[in-house]
């Protein structure tokens, strides 16, 4: 076990077994704990568990399918418990597997054509063989240099992510997993891998298995080795790739995810879905690297058979929308090619723009932005690609987009035509029966159009072009900039108030990981209000019995407060008026805010009769109070012996820190000083405590002391307790009076 009670330990179950005479295996995998003991490196079961015909029928587990008619123990929990046992990563029976070429030949063998491969059992073999080159990186990788058919096996069964997994750790292109390993697979990049990974492409249809080659190319490009990666982005391999992609007789899924490799090749920081997301975004903050001249220059002579993929016109399919209809739809390919540009233009690379001019390809591009104004994707690259060409520094590009591409006039004619045409000759057609809606591409426009003028700011040539058209001026004084001001967040007077006092502020845990928080004081605080009840709701039915609570049960350290942060993450608002948890505000200022409130609103403002009697109460003696005052006969009051008993004396008042910033509040009257000090907590119905502390800051002037026409004083009176402690407050009331 992970651990032992002197007196209160048990005797483990797996223990029990190991004692047996006769026991097998089945029942060791049977029993729950196995695991925890391995991890706790139970010494009489690793020394069964290393024995190879235990470590034999183990493998047997994870690379055999179970036979007809096999218990469900044999089905799914065998073979889990036996992948689990491996992935401890208990060194002895790791040894025994990998020293034992028998045992390595059974496991590699899960990879045989003849086997079903399902993914179950192909997870549980990807888990061992990762564990295996983890920890026995130098053995496994001799026995792969020994048995080379196994790279072929993987790069066949390719399309099984699993398998993906273990052929990309092999090739070494992840550095984060296995970094000392260079020396031991050098042999690898003398290999055809990546034409055996290209051919997968024109031997297969699977869209499954060309998803995850062209997922293993792009993570090549990543994290591969120097002569794999050089290999990978030679025009000759590149040209390869192209002849596959535009193959007619080829599925759509061939050029989609080829042109994934293309776009990684390009930018290889750019980050992009798939299982190694996660590495991605490691690097993401880093500036993209430049792409490869050579690299750029052999995607270009494949770049006009792309935009003839563009063409919609020849197409008859049509999709139904809720807004009409698309005839045809942009589809993934399109899009694919789209993005594939975007990148391009964005490599800021001569020739590549020359080339981009010289076939027309913004041009055709702008106009299937127009032509389907309701697909978000299309238009988030086009408008990448706009803002790449408005920020190239050749001119001759500039000039390009602006006169040849007419983007201006397609601007403002999206803006006097703005509802969706239903004009049957185009891809996309308003239903019939309903009221055209506006197009869904004017907030892209807005932005290209702010881009322009920005860039008018900066270049005399473009602000001459802008200027010189009497339509853009007129759009741009009377609705763009109108546009601009409503949009503007900054200016909105609600709704984002975090936004509204830090600019620069990107995301919430920026904001939280900024703050400096008083956890000293969160702490006390809390401690406080556990341990008297503040948040409990289940004190009614506790009853007084929760007032018995010892110190050490409600204690709040400083390390319980920082989990209490970062799990509820309360307080978004540092300035707020009203505080929170985590700043140096006062907590319950709201209850002072709500005895004002009461006080002052009347009669109208109580919840209960009782609650009116005694606004009644404290109406009529502040009025004697004031008919006093107006005579001069108001003297010190006597100090009174408020008639409370407590369950449970206190010694002590409650330490509470001190959360107000400023007060002006009226100060307290001696004698009422005096015995709010002494005066202990009473417990009312509701399980909360009603607590008299002498702070300046806690009285109010006409509910601190309640002068009656007698000249007798009555106690404060709390207009926001409950109905029974309201109750309990007219008895009090009365053994005052007497």
């Amino acid at each position: 076990m992970f651990w032992h009670m002197t007196g209160l330990s048990t005797a483990s179950p797996v223990e029990t077994i190991l004692d047996k005479d006769n026991f097998t295996l089945d029942e060791l995998l049977d029993e729950d704990e196995i695991i925890q003991e391995c991890k706790a490196l139970n010494g009489r079961l690793i020394s069964y568990l290393r024995e190879i015909s235990q470590v034999k029928q183990l493998v047997q587990y994870i690379v055999q399918e179970a036979p007809e008619g096999a218990s469900k123990e044999r089905i799914l929990k065998f073979p889990f418990i036996a992948c689990e046992i491996f992935t401890c990563e208990v060194d002895i029976i790791l040894k025994a597997l990998v020293d034992d070429e028998e045992l390595m030949d059974l496991l590699f063998s899960f990879l045989d054509p003849e086997r079903s491969h399902s993914s179950q059992l192909a997870g549980y073999f990807s888990k061992v063989v990762v564990c295996l080159l983890l920890r026995k990186t130098a053995p496994l990788m001799n026995y792969i240099r020994d048995h080379q058919d196994i790279i072929k096996k993987l790069v066949d069964l390719i399309g099984i992510t699993s398998i993906m997994e273990v052929l990309i750790r092999f090739i070494g292109a992840d550095v984060h997993i296995y970094p000392n390993s260079g020396d031991t697979m050098q042999w690898l990049e003398e290999m055809d891998i990546l034409d055996m990974i290209v051919d997968k492409f024109s031997s297969s249809d699977c869209p499954e298995v060309h998803a995850n080659a062209a997922e293993t190319l792009c993570t090549i490009t990543r994290w591969a080795p120097p002569t794999l990666a050089a290999k990978i982005s030679s025009p000759s391999f590149i040209g390869r790739l192209f002849r596959h992609a535009l193959e007619e007789s080829r599925p759509k899924t061939v050029l989609v995810n080829l042109l994934l490799v293309c776009i990684s090749l390009l930018d290889p920081k750019r980050l992009t879905s798939g299982i190694y997301y996660m590495y991605n975004r490691q690097t993401s903050h880093e500036p993209g690297a430049t792409a490869n001249p050579e690299t750029v220059r052999s995607m270009l002579d494949s770049l006009g058979d792309l935009l003839k993929l563009l063409n919609v016109s020849s197409e008859e399919h049509t999709l139904l929308t809720t807004y009409g209809k698309l005839q045809p739809p942009l589809g993934k390919r399109r899009l694919k090619i789209i993005e594939f540009i975007s990148v391009l233009v964005a490599v800021s690379n001569e020739a590549a723009e020359k080339e981009l001019i010289r076939l027309g390809a913004l041009e055709r591009i702008l106009q299937l932005f127009f032509q389907y104004p309701y697909n978000n994707l299309l238009h988030n690259h086009v408008e990448h690609i706009v803002i790449s060409c408005l920020g190239s520094k050749n001119h001759q590009f500039v000039d390009h987009l602006l006169h040849e591409c007419n983007l201006v006039g397609k601007i403002l004619d999206s803006e006097k035509n703005f509802t969706l045409s239903a004009n049957e000759s185009k891809p996309t057609v308003a239903a019939e029966g309903k009221l055209p809606p506006r197009i869904g591409n004017i907030g892209y426009l807005t932005r290209i159009a702010n881009k322009l003028i920005q860039l008018g700011n900066s270049d005399c040539e473009v602000q001459k072009f802008l200027q010189d058209n009497s339509d853009w001026v007129d759009w741009q004084m009377n609705v763009l900039l109108k546009r601009n001001a409503v949009e503007n967040v900054f200016q909105w007077a609600c709704g984002r108030p975090t936004t509204l006092q830090d600019r620069t502020r990107d995301s919430d845990d920026d904001d939280y990981q900024d703050r400096d928080y008083d956890v000293a004081a969160l702490a006390n605080n809390l401690s406080q209000a556990f341990k008297y009840g503040i948040y409990s709701n289940d004190a009614i039915a506790e009853g007084d019995s929760s007032l018995e609570r010892d110190d050490e049960d409600v204690y709040f350290d400083d390390e319980s407060a920082e989990v209490v942060i970062s799990s509820l993450r309360l307080g978004d608002n540092q300035d707020s008026g009203g505080g929170s948890l985590f700043t140096n505000s006062n907590w319950f200022e709201f209850e002072d805010e709500r005895i004002d409130n009461e006080h002052s609103a009347g009669p109208n403002a109580s919840s209960s009769p009782d609650a009116e009697e005694h606004m009644g109460v404290g109406r009529r003696a502040d009025d004697d109070v004031e008919k006093d005052e107006a005579d001069g006969a108001v003297s010190n009051p006597p100090e009174l012996k408020l008639g409370l008993e407590s369950n449970v004396p206190s010694d002590k008042t409650p330490e509470w820190v001190e959360w107000r910033e400023s007060s002006n509040s009226l100060e307290t009257p001696p004698a009422f000083a005096e015995t709010f000090q002494t005066a202990p907590s009473s417990p009312i119905h509701n399980g909360e405590f009603l607590e008299y502390e002498a702070k300046s800051d806690d009285f109010e002037p006409d509910s601190a002391v309640t002068t009656n026409a007698k000249g007798g004083s009555e106690p404060p009176q709390s207009a926001d307790l409950d109905e029974g402690s309201q109750k309990t407050g007219e008895g009090e009331e009365e053994s005052l009076k007497g």
